[in-house]
Formats: C-alpha cells, sequence, structure tokens
C-alpha cells in the first residue's frame, strides 16, 4: 500500500529529505550538504548534479531511517531556492561563469552578477513589471539570463534548457521538462492568468526574444499539487524508490514554506488571507495570499496560483537575514566560524547582558541591515547596510552587542515590511514563522515584540518540507486538493505574544530606523 509520502528541500547549503506519512507526521529525516563557489564579488555558483547527488544520498538515508520500503511510498516532492540551472540541447551541463569550467552550470539565487541588467529591465518601465513590484531584482532569472547572453554568448548558442532549480530536479526524477508554475509565475515574469503568458513585448525589449525556444520552455505550466511524471528507473535507484513513485510538480522553498505553515486554512479564505507566512533563513520573506490582485511597489507580485489555484501570491522580504548574522559573527575579531554551537553562545550571553543592563544594553548601536540590497520595500538591490555607533570594542561582549541590535534590524526590517503590506490592502493578523529563525530565541522574540502581532510557531518546525509533503500528497492521489491536505496534515503549533511592556522602545527603535534610511538616502544624493 502506497501511503506515504518523501519531501525534498534544497537550501543554498544543503538537501534535506523527510518522510512523511499523510498524518503529516515526519518519520525520519536526513540532509546533506551542497557545494557552492564565489569565484568573484556578487557570483556563486552551484553544481546542479552536486545537488542531484546530495538530493539521491538525503531520501536513501531518510527512508533507511524510517525503516521504509519503496513500495510504500506514493509520491515525491521537490521545493528549491530560485537557482537558475543551464544546460545543452543534448541535458548537459553549461559553465555559467567565465572560467568555463562546465561542472558549475548554477546560478545561485542570491548571486548579484545581474544588477546592470535588472536596471535595464527597471528602465523599460514594461507593464509586466507591475507583476514584479515595479523593479526587477537581480535575484530574479530574467536578469540572470541577460547576463550570460551578453558575457557567454557561446554558452547562449549551445543551450537548450533553463531551468529553475525545483524544475530541474523534477526533470532529473522523471524525464518531463515540465516546468512548474510556482517557479515561472514567481521568478521568470511567466503571467500566469494571461491568455499569453510569456510576454513577447519584454522578451524583446530586453533583449530576449529567443528565450522561450532557446530554454525549452513551454507555455502551459504545472500548478503546486499536479503529477510531472512517475520516477524514471534509473532516477528511482538512485533515490532508493521504484518508478512506481509519482514526482509532484516542484515548488519555490519559501513558498512550500508559506504552504506548510498556511496550509490549514486554505479551505477557509477569509482567514488565509489574515494570516501571514514568515520564512526566516539565509533571507527572509513574508508571503501573504489573496483572491484579489493587490499590487504594491517594492513587493514580489502578485502572482495568479503560484501556490494555492485561485489564490494571487504577494512576498515581501531580506536578501540578508541569517546570512547578515552570519557575516557579522565570521568577520568579527571576536567571532568565528558562525555554528549553531557558536550562535547560541552568542545568544545566551546576550541574555545575560540584557537582565544586567536592563533597556541600556547596546542602546546606542543602530543598524541598517541592507548588506546585499533592499528587496522590500524600496526595491533596490544596491542598497547598503550602515552600522552607527561603533567603538573600539573588539571583545566578544562588543560582538554581542552587534549581533543584538542586528538582530532588532532585521526585525524592524519585516515591521516596514508589513507596512507596504498594509499599504496594499492586506491586513495581517497573524505571522506563521518557519524555516531556521525557529531556532534563534532572540529573533521568535523580536518578531512578535517589534511587529506587535502575535507569532505561531507549527509543532513540526520544518514548514519547507511539511508544504512540500502536502503538495506531493495531493500529486500522488492521497488528497483531493491542497485544502484536503492541509487540513489533514498540519501538525498544530502553538501562539507567542507580543509583550507589550516593550512596545514604546522598539516603537522608538523603529522611528531611528526610519531616520536612518533617510540619512543614508541624503548621503547617497550629495553631489
Amino acid at each position: 500500500m502506497r501511503d506515504l509520502i518523501v519531501a525534498v528541500d534544497i537550501g543554498t547549503a544543503s538537501a534535506r529529505a523527510g518522510v512523511f506519512d499523510r498524518g503529516g507526521a515526519m518519520l525520519a529525516r536526513a540532509d546533506r550538504p551542497i557545494a557552492m563557489r564565489r569565484p568573484r564579488e556578487n557570483h556563486a555558483d552551484h553544481d546542479s548534479e552536486d545537488i542531484w547527488r546530495a538530493v539521491c544520498a538525503s531520501v536513501r538515508e531518510a527512508c533507511g531511517l524510517a525503516g521504509v520500503a519503496a513500495g510504500r511510498v506514493a509520491a515525491i516532492g521537490f521545493d528549491a531556492t530560485c537557482s537558475l540551472v543551464v544546460r545543452d540541447r543534448a541535458g548537459r551541463p553549461l559553465a555559467v561563469s567565465e572560467d568555463g569550467d562546465e561542472r558549475w552550470d548554477t546560478i545561485v539565487w542570491l548571486d548579484h552578477r545581474a544588477l546592470a541588467e535588472a536596471d535595464f529591465c527597471t528602465a523599460t518601465r514594461h507593464p509586466a513589471l507591475l507583476h514584479a513590484g515595479e523593479v526587477m531584482s537581480p535575484e530574479m532569472q530574467m536578469p540572470k539570463l541577460m547576463w550570460l547572453k551578453r558575457n557567454r554568448p557561446e554558452q547562449w548558442a549551445r543551450a537548450g534548457y533553463f531551468f529553475d532549480l525545483a524544475d530541474f530536479v523534477t526533470w532529473r526524477a522523471t524525464g518531463s521538462p515540465a516546468r512548474s508554475r510556482c517557479t515561472t509565475t514567481a521568478k521568470w515574469n511567466y503571467l500566469a492568468h494571461e491568455a499569453q503568458p510569456w510576454n513577447e513585448s519584454f522578451l524583446a525589449a530586453i533583449g530576449l526574444s529567443d528565450l522561450t525556444g532557446r530554454g525549452g520552455l513551454p507555455t502551459e505550466t504545472l500548478p503546486a499539487g499536479r503529477p510531472v511524471g512517475r520516477l524514471t528507473r534509473e532516477a528511482a535507484a538512485e533515490l532508493g524508490l521504484d518508478d512506481g513513485v509519482v514526482a509532484g510538480a516542484g515548488l519555490i522553498d519559501a513558498y512550500a514554506g508559506a504552504l506548510g505553515v498556511l496550509g490549514p486554512y486554505a479551505g477557509t479564505p477569509d482567514v488565509l488571507e489574515r494570516q501571514f507566512a514568515l520564512v526566516g533563513g539565509t533571507s527572509s520573506c513574508i508571503v501573504a495570499l489573496s483572491r484579489q490582485m493587490k499590487p504594491g511597489f517594492g513587493l514580489w507580485g502578485p502572482y495568479y496560483e503560484a501556490a494555492l489555484p485561485g489564490f494571487w501570491l504577494m512576498e515581501g522580504g531580506q536578501s540578508a537575514a541569517g546570512a547578515l548574522l552570519d557575516h557579522l559573527v565570521r568577520g568579527h575579531s571576536a567571532g568565528g566560524e558562525p555554528t549553531a554551537a557558536r550562535h547560541a553562545e552568542i545568544v545566551a550571553r546576550i541574555a545575560a547582558l540584557r537582565r544586567e543592563e536592563g533597556a541600556a544594553f547596546a542602546a546606542r548601536l543602530h543598524v541598517l541591515p541592507d548588506f546585499h540590497g533592499n528587496r522590500s520595500p524600496f526595491g533596490d538591490p544596491h542598497a547598503l547596510g550602515v552600522i552607527s555607533g561603533l567603538t573600539l570594542d573588539a571583545s566578544f561582549d562588543g560582538l554581542c552587542r552587534l549581533y543584538w541590535r542586528s538582530a532588532i534590524a532585521i526585525a524592524l526590517g519585516i515591521r516596514h515590511v508589513l507596512e507596504q503590506f498594509e499599504a496594499c490592502g492586506y491586513a495581517p493578523e497573524a505571522l506563521h514563522l518557519t524555516g531556521g529563525h525557529l531556532r534563534n530565541p532572540l529573533l521568535t522574540e523580536l518578531y512578535r515584540d517589534v511587529t506587535g502581532r502575535p507569532l505561531v510557531v507549527t509543532h513540526e518546525g520544518d514548514g519547507m518540507l511539511l508544504g512540500t509533503a502536502m503538495t506531493a500528497a495531493v500529486a500522488g492521489g492521497l488528497y483531493s486538493d491542497l485544502a484536503a491536505a492541509g487540513a489533514a496534515m498540519y501538525p498544530g503549533g502553538r501562539t507567542l505574544f507580543p509583550d507589550p511592556g516593550r512596545k514604546a522602545g522598539y516603537d522608538r527603535d523603529y522611528r531611528r530606523f526610519l531616520t536612518l534610511h533617510r540619512h543614508r538616502r541624503e548621503l547617497e544624493a550629495i553631489n
């Protein structure tokens, strides 16, 4: 009897696999690291075959730990970062950087090599940009593809497939080149609500008229929960499964996380529209769902049916969140490698210093967290971080002060993004947190106290795997639709309420945060 689901979440640094029963309980989990190289500033590459090997190894281990026979697995689902995989007409890897090493065939989502191309797209003021916050980000696929065509024309001429990473993995698993509506709508300027979803005038304006033919991009896409096909015999053997397993359409990792925490509300639209997902990891993003199209400057979307049928999805967030804290630890003389243990040591010392010093702790330190640009609400990939109030203190306590105020800045940034959502007609009542930030007690405290909103934490901490399992369960026929899967598989959670005694202090911090933004603009405007 096929009654189990395997879900795979491919992040920036690792691939994780979980085995779930039809009630949403995770029976086992395993993960494997994936390689990333940084050949130069703003460049980051993956090796897609290394990613596939990590996926297969994590699935085999998770199934082994769960004691699961291949014949019990009904479906497998994949979510991934929005990295760009480039293959030739025979499906072989093509190098994406100047050194020509074909192994490195994937431009990582966080890569900012295409800043000039993103600016070019924005300058067109094309109506298609209404569904990109009116500003093109270098994290999107069109600027990356423009960069490839301009800077590696010989690779462009050899190309036969361009994949979002999740779609690459479903292709590798099934042999089908079908594309997910989730990935194409959110990252490829594919307008799923239009009769002609690939906007030819926009592609012409940015020099990519040959994109769909060159990259094997279909006109029709598959919504979340739709099957792509069954595993090939070769892929099944590599995964430790069998060719009776169905693979579901791929997902963007953050949107899988949103489904994992918002899934139980899919059948009650009035409630769903007031619940926001907060997905925190290397970056952070807020995901909202609405039955009406509500565009807004600096917010990504609205994307039609990127997650749920009949719903528009809107996203806002920060390009560097967990990555910023890692960067500060790694770069500080008292820091070192930002391991989980090191973060925990810092968090524990911050708790002690707060008890000793109270509200005076690091009170004159102020941070703008835009170290990798401002994704929302300014839509400015050129924005830079700011730290005000530094001294010559190079001690561990000095690092803790900087870490604490940077964590506050990340939460203030989320508050800033929420205000932009409200200006566009959204009404967030609660935040549902998932991702790596669940393991950082400072961030879980600050998200509720700084935003002034309840924070819901699910009993199953890995929302990305859970959301992917929900969609795979539908693809495998275990549930009729995502509303049914969400209601049956959601494990419940607990609600953490903001401390009203801290409101005045964080309101003051927020005013200073906005002042820092204004002063940064003033400084950069001086000729």
